[in-house]
């Protein structure tokens, strides 16, 4: 009985098994590493793979953050920044001046972006005037018939009206700058439609290459002149500004408009320029130099006595 009440005595032993260095850790750590050496071996793939312009790019794309290149201002320390500081006085709090307000910095990008704005703003003014003009002359009798000697087209200078001879329809008489009654029409005509634009005016004058025999020194250059100095007295007798005139020129058969056929009627034309805003300075500015240099001839020069008329 005594033997029945003894229980036996059980001793459990758990066995640990050791993982290792600090377990299955390392194997994080060198996944890790693994990783950064291909992210730096593909950095420098693709450095090596880019030519020099597109990393300069990219190089002035961070140099220039999207706020600065937008809005002005030369970085983080700009005075709209909410970060205090910045400027060559690191020790300012209230940031550096932005380039918008520094009157000593050239807004060259705002300069760029409104002389693009203006020109394609003169384009579409110019295209509206050729298409006006297109118009007046399908609706106008006395220009349709004679729509064959108009041409209009744009050059590098501006819009280009030209009114060109026919065989047997001549804007001029014979030899001479006396305009026939419907070249006078046509020029009325136009110069009203020219103030709608407030663009300068070039006119020129053109022969052909036929000689012209005179006694007295008088060419296709004088003649030319004339031709052009007579379109513009009816230009602006049809209502043109005198102000608008900015040029004009004889330039007899120096500029054929059939250069195959020196003696094609179509050579003998006047050819109306309305002038872009490029062209007008250039005139300008080659205006301005002569002045100066006949100022500066004229000061050197001693003065002439006077003359007797004859």
């Amino acid at each position: 009985m005594a033997e029945e009440g003894l229980r036996p005595i059980i001793v459990k032993r758990i066995k640990k098994t050791a993982g290792g260095h600090h377990g299955g850790a390392w194997k994080i750590a060198y996944a890790d590493f693994v990783t950064a050496m291909m992210a730096f071996f593909l950095l420098m793939w693709l450095l090596g793979s880019t030519t020099k312009g597109d990393l300069n790019g990219i190089s002035e794309y961070f140099k220039t953050p999207l706020k600065v290149a937008m809005q002005g201002g030369s970085g983080s320390g700009d005075s709209s920044s909410v970060i205090p500081g910045g400027g060559k006085d690191l020790t300012r709090r209230d940031g550096q001046v932005r380039n918008a307000d520094d009157p000593t910095v050239k807004k060259t990008y705002n300069l760029s972006a409104a002389k693009a704005a203006l020109e394609r703003e003169e384009t579409v003014r110019l295209q509206q005037l050729k298409e006006k003009i297109e118009a007046k002359i399908e609706s106008n009798p006395l220009l349709k018939k004679y729509k064959n000697q108009l041409l209009l087209d744009f050059t590098s200078e501006g819009l280009r009206i030209q009114i060109v001879d026919e065989q047997n329809r001549p804007m001029f008489a014979l030899a001479k700058a006396e305009l026939q009654p419907y070249t006078r029409d046509i020029l009325h005509e136009i110069g009203f439609v020219l103030n709608d634009v407030p663009n300068k005016i070039g006119l020129s004058g053109h022969t052909d290459s036929t000689p012209y025999m005179s006694d007295a020194g008088y060419s296709n250059w004088e003649l030319s002149a004339d031709r052009a100095n007579a379109s513009r007295r009816e230009l602006i007798a049809g209502g043109m500004g005198e102000a608008k005139m900015l040029r004009v020129v004889g330039l007899a058969a120096a500029a054929h408009l059939d250069k195959q056929d020196p003696f094609n009627p179509i050579n003998r034309r006047i050819s109306i320029i309305v002038m872009n805003k490029k062209t007008e300075e250039n005139v300008m500015r080659d205006g301005a130099k002569i002045e100066v240099g006949a100022e500066e001839q004229g000061a050197a020069a001693p003065a002439a006595p006077p003359r007797a008329r004859k």
